[in-house]
């Protein structure tokens, strides 16, 4: 069932390291636009956060295309990042895990956010009136507290990050070897002859794969609210 050919493996390993890479990067942004939008009133907040969520609505071809136009090779994000980082986005692996990074953002910030808003300011303020520095305060309770949120967001962008299709075939196509994740592989082997077979296996694959992800969050969650003391 699994005797994958070097292409399938090629495709695997390329999405497992888009999702990991996509959910590294985007850990401390998810975070810290979650706790903004968790702890802070400002104007235009609702903005923020709906700019933040429009990856969920909008259709992922779209998304593709606004990345295509802003880190394409002449696009000025892009034409940034390559002539000071040396960092290329379009039509590269970088760009699958960027696509994948802004589709896994809002569940990412989502799962955060409300972890962080179910921490009780009131054992923040105790800690402050104590004599705790606000970045103590964050670090030995709030952090702590939310880490259960941050876990299940980093794994649900993850999830999202190793799924992702619709943005990154029209942000970076479709490269065997350097953008052909699984997802687009499934899609590959779907228009060529007697390719259902081989479809189906990396389907299945992609759908073990994801469950993986989601029960060890889980585990790990446990794990964690288990240790805190009671």
């Amino acid at each position: 069932m699994f005797d994958l050919t070097p292409a399938e493996l090629e495709a695997l390993r390329l999405s497992l390291k888009v999702g990991l890479v996509s959910m590294a990067a985007s850990l401390p942004v998810g975070f810290g636009l979650a706790y903004v939008l968790a702890r802070f009133e400002f104007p235009g907040k609702s903005i923020v956060n709906g700019l933040v969520l429009l990856p969920l609505v909008l259709p992922p071809v779209v998304t593709g295309l606004v990345l295509l136009m802003l880190f394409g090779t002449q696009g000025p994000l892009g034409r940034f990042f390559e002539q000071t980082f040396g960092i290329t986005f379009a039509f590269r692996w970088t760009g699958a895990a960027l696509a994948a990074a802004v589709m896994g953002l809002p569940l990412m910030v989502r799962a955060m956010r409300l972890s962080i808003e179910a921490v009780d300011r009131r054992l923040e303020l105790a800690a402050r009136t104590l004599g705790a520095r606000p970045s103590w305060a964050f670090l030995t309770i709030t952090l702590p507290l939310s880490l259960p949120g941050i876990i299940a967001g980093a794994i649900l962008s993850f999830a999202k990050s190793f799924g992702e299709f619709g943005a990154t075939i029209t942000f970076v196509s479709n490269i065997p070897g350097e953008t052909q994740t699984l997802p687009i592989a499934i899609y590959s082997l779907m228009q060529s002859p007697n390719g259902d077979g081989p479809a189906l296996r990396l389907a299945v694959l992609s759908v073990i794969v994801s469950m993986i992800a989601i029960i060890g969050a889980e585990w790990v969650e446990r794990r964690i609210r288990t240790a805190k003391p009671a």
